[in-house]
């Protein structure tokens, strides 16, 4: 079968085409036939060395497929399955094995394509408005990088749980995007201050919660932003790291909370996965939340997904076809 490896940290460019003998389920496994897989930002991250990993190693870890055989103990899922998982390993190749119990139906009537692509960013959205900062009806929240996967996801779920949301972007035409997906209000940071302007939208007041995704260039400020006991919730550093800062700054600034989430410590057991999986699908059946494919490209060219994911000038989720 046609995988993707790496054999070195590096640029898009370590991320190579190989064949490797089709993988067979062990014990409680199921080898998933991809219909389609994900690009993510960890991705990168882990391409880079910024999160090491061992190599070699084949990267990707969201996908959707059909189950093509299941190993010794496999109760829950048969062959033909229509399935899909937010955290495997090797997910960009044209089959992957994972345990059972990190796999979860796909409704009938739901595009696997779709499955796929809102795996990690969905399930990451549900988790950070209902449990990391669990958004209560009246409160406003900041979202940075709004049309972004995670950002569009974000806003939207926001609004489900009854939030006025203050979406960031950098062009007008992201600017029309957020809004699209329920942005209350828009701030293009390439040309406004967003600390003033949030101060200004909130009368002075600040946010409830801020989600952060972007990192270095945004981290800081966004404490300034924040109401007194507010939330800063940092979940990415596309701009690069963050620099470590005093507790003390907690205080300074209205005895705030800070929290650097994983999404996989919010699905960590089978029944957290299945329960947030079973809100994104319904939502998404129902049209309550959306996503948009920004492009499908075959997993061949998985350097230049990656970037164009990196060059931030995209507007939705990036799909590799195996």
């Amino acid at each position: 079968m046609h995988a993707i490896e790496v054999t070195i940290a590096g640029g898009p460019e370590v991320l190579r085409l190989v064949e490797r003998p089709l993988p067979e389920p062990g014990p409680g496994q199921l080898r998933v036939k991809n219909a389609a897989c994900g690009v993510n930002f960890i991705d990168i991250y882990q391409r880079t060395g910024f999160y090491p990993q061992s190599l070699p190693f084949y990267p990707g870890l969201e996908g959707a497929g059909t189950v093509d055989a299941v190993g010794a103990g496999v109760t829950r899922y048969k062959p033909g399955d229509r399935v899909a998982y937010p955290n495997a390993t090797a997910a960009y190749a044209q089959f992957t094995c994972l345990p059972q119990d990190r796999v979860v139906p796909v409704p009938d009537g739901l595009d696997l394509e779709i499955a796929a692509a809102a795996m990690l960013q969905g399930l990451t959205a549900h988790a950070l408005t209902h449990s990391v900062y669990a958004i209560q009806p009246g409160d406003t929240v900041l979202i940075h990088a709004a049309a972004g996967g995670a950002g569009q996801m974000l806003v939207q779920m926001a609004k489900l749980r009854g939030a006025r949301v203050i979406a960031t972007v950098s062009t007008e035409a992201k600017a029309q995007t957020a809004r699209a997906r329920g942005a209350d209000a828009v701030i293009l940071y390439s040309k406004d201050d967003f600390v003033a302007e949030t101060r200004r939208l909130t009368g002075g007041a600040g946010v409830h919660a801020v989600y952060d995704s972007v990192g270095a260039s945004t981290f800081l400020k966004g404490f300034d932003v924040l109401r007194r006991r507010g939330t800063m919730v940092l979940f990415g550093q596309s701009s690069g790291p963050v620099e470590p800062i005093s507790p003390l700054l907690l205080l300074q600034k209205g005895s705030l909370f800070l929290t650097r989430p994983s999404l996989f410590d919010y699905i960590a057991e089978a029944d957290e996965l299945a329960a947030r999986s079973r809100d994104l699908f319904a939502w998404l059946a129902s049209g309550q939340v959306s996503l948009h494919i920004d492009r499908r490209l075959p997993l061949a060219q998985a350097a230049q997904a990656h970037e164009l994911l990196a060059s931030r000038a995209t507007s939705g989720k990036l799909l590799l076809i195996p």
